[in-house]
């Protein structure tokens, strides 16, 4: 079998429904299973509606009544015909959203989180569905929740291989179109759960590993993976081929490549995994697969902005030993920083940090007790894979370098704007 995985930007409205069906009739459908997102920006209006929950507010209602206004529209534009089955089942669908809202006794944030948010893939999947029997291909409409099973750690559940592969299995119908939802999954109370970061590409590989499948492919609206953002970088190119490890390397640093959860079933059975455009579905994309760590073998760019250098040094001028550093990290952990770049002396120790949750004025009062601190906000921290002097010279160049690494394979450069 082949998995392929839609995005939320490939199914964000009609035109994106209409342009799958024309994907599967250029690349071939049987023998398939489509792992589907919420439409669009689904996820982000279900978390207003959570947001409206929590706080009681008087917009609760008006907030879901969006969210059915968005999906009605992409039904009318896909459906002629209002008596068509498709709209008692998404209307089925809100109607269980509406009861959990009101019936719901439990006050744990992320387990409401998982059960509410899981509607966007249930509804575009139902619709999808829908849309591609309307169109003449038999689909099997399949619940990821009988499926895919985890434990209870609501928003970033772990995955029980060994029930899951059962399940998968023994209910996955081989010689039809299968199309389920990404991004979730169940407890053993049948409780939905979510898979955390890019959970739907990981849904992809969990069904791939699953059915010993012949590839993935995950159908973007760019040509496949590029060595550089393009929207930072001219001339970006077009990588062919990229190895497991390689891929790995790159997400460690933050590219948008592959998440390396995702990577890890796939490389355990040497599964290939496709990134290909489902504007121009016959181009090739690119591979990540065994073989060549790249081709063509090119300096690749990451950036992460909006960085935060942190440099602490001793104030009685002793060393910045091994206990101050995991003191250091433990305070890290516990305001929620995320640590990009490492770099140590004698006296001093110096951190690219990224405080999504603007935790670090608190952790500051902490650490100024007994380090002397400097920093630097909405700093840039580059990192180039492969790198050259080209390259290198092409991240300094009319910038204020205020900190760079080189290893063997990698140089990072933690710049300001001259």
């Amino acid at each position: 079998m082949r998995v392929f995985k839609f995005g939320g930007a490939s199914v964000k409205d009609a035109a994106g429904i209409k342009n799958v069906y024309d994907v599967l009739q250029k690349v071939g459908y049987e023998d398939v299973l489509l792992v589907v997102s919420a439409m669009g920006k689904t996820t982000n209006a279900l978390e207003i509606v959570i947001k409206n929950y929590f706080d009681k507010s008087a917009e609760l209602n008006s907030s879901v009544q969006e969210v059915k206004k968005y999906h009605n529209q992409i039904l009318m534009d896909l459906f002629e015909d209002e008596k068509n089955e498709v709209f008692a089942a998404v209307n089925t669908q809100f109607a269980d959203l509406e009861y959990f809202l009101t019936h719901n006794k439990s006050p744990n944030y992320n387990f409401v989180y998982d059960q509410i948010v899981s509607y966007g893939e249930l509804i575009s999947t139902t619709i999808l569905s829908h849309f591609m029997n309307f169109m003449g291909i038999k689909t099997q409409w399949l619940d990821v929740r009988n499926f895919v099973k985890t434990d209870a750690n609501y928003r970033d559940a772990e995955v029980d291989w060994e029930l899951t592969q059962k399940n998968i299995a023994k209910n996955v119908k081989r010689k039809t179109l299968n199309i389920t939802q990404g991004f979730l999954g169940s407890d053993e109370n049948n409780f939905t759960t979510t898979l955390g970061r890019e959970g739907s590409d990981y849904t992809a590989a969990i069904f791939a590993y699953c059915l010993n499948a012949e590839s993935v492919t995950i159908w973007k609206d760019v040509p496949g993976v590029m060595n550089a953002d393009p929207r930072y970088f001219e001339n970006a190119s077009l990588l062919n081929q990229i190895s497991y490890r390689e891929a790995i390397e790159l997400a460690f640093y933050g590219a948008t490549v592959i998440h390396p959860k995702t990577l890890q079933p796939l490389q355990k059975k040497e599964i290939p995994l496709y990134v290909k455009s489902f504007i121009n579905p016959l181009l090739k994309g690119t591979s990540v697969s065994k073989g060549v760590d790249l081709e063509p073998y090119l300096p690749c760019f990451i950036v992460k902005r909006n960085q935060l250098l942190i440099s602490l040094s001793s104030i009685d001028f002793s060393f910045i030993m091994e206990e101050n550093i995991s003191e250091i990290f433990a305070l890290f952990h516990q305001f929620k920083i995320k640590v990009n770049l490492i770099q140590n002396s004698a006296i001093s120790f110096s951190v690219c940090v990224e405080d999504k949750f603007d935790n670090f004025k608190a952790l500051n009062a902490i650490l100024s007790k007994k380090f002397k601190v400097e920093f630097n906000e909405n700093v840039t921290l580059y990192t180039i894979r492969h790198f050259d002097d080209k390259a290198a010279q092409t991240v300094e160049e009319n910038k204020i370098v205020l900190l760079k690494q080189v290893s063997r394979e990698t140089m990072q450069v933690v710049t300001k704007e001259a």
